[in-house]
């Protein structure tokens, strides 16, 4: 006798991460109804059955990438630093380790921004939610702006916001390209130094201090 069905919300969760583990692999292109199915070991019936076509299927991909990429946590061991200089040092040495560890994550967002090039759904989902993940640095940023007024004259919030963010992205995209010569400790020791000037003094915390996320599983990442 077959097994008890599965929650729909459990089986689509299963096919995601199936879905995830092929796109990863073998790119969106390369990526097939049969493939997800066989990952996610379900009959291949299942897969339209809970998602339609291959196109919903990778949209629903791309909802969940962002879901568990761009969302920022910003944890209470952050928020208690004193120094708006030093949270803004912390937050960033949390995201560039954070995504310098998942390189199949960050790869496979960048097949879809590129995707993205001729899909206009594909692109409007992605610019909403870099623009939510950029939106959620300005309590940081704020801070840090209102604490050096002099220093960062001309300076708004949303332009810095942006230049954190292409450095975050910069790490991330360095640790996919070359992989087997990127070091995320002399990376870290390089940014934590280069940081520390923003404040005019060395920084109280340490980048290199950072433990480093666990490597990518394609299991959900607090961002």
């Amino acid at each position: 006798m077959p097994g008890p069905r599965a929650p729909e919300a459990q089986r689509r969760e299963q096919i995601l991460c199936a879905a995830y583990d092929v796109a990863a692999r073998e790119g969106l292109a390369g990526t097939t109804i049969l493939q997800v199915a066989a990952a996610a070991g379900l009959s291949p019936g299942l897969i339209p059955f809970h998602f339609g076509t291959k196109r919903q299927l990778l949209l629903s991909l791309l909802d969940w990438l962002l879901e568990t990429t761009t969302v920022l946590q910003v944890g209470p061991e952050i928020q208690r630093l004193r120094s708006p200089t030093d949270r803004m040092i912390a937050l960033l040495r949390q995201e560039m380790a954070r995504l310098s560890s998942e390189p199949y994550r960050i790869r496979l967002t960048f097949d879809f921004w590129t995707a993205g090039v001729r899909d206009e759904e594909v692109q409007a989902r992605m610019r909403e939610e870099f623009a939510r993940y950029r939106q959620a640095f300005r309590p940081t940023i704020d801070a840090f702006l209102a604490s050096q007024p002099e220093r960062f004259k001309g300076v708004t919030a949303e332009g810095l916001s942006a230049v954190v963010v292409s450095f975050i992205k910069g790490c991330a995209v360095q640790s996919m390209i070359d992989p087997e010569h990127f070091d995320m400790d002399e990376y870290l020791t390089a940014a934590e130094r280069m940081l520390s000037s923003l404040g005019g003094r060395p920084a109280t915390i340490s980048l290199s201090d950072s433990i480093h996320p666990a490597a990518d599983t394609g299991a959900s990442a607090p961002m």
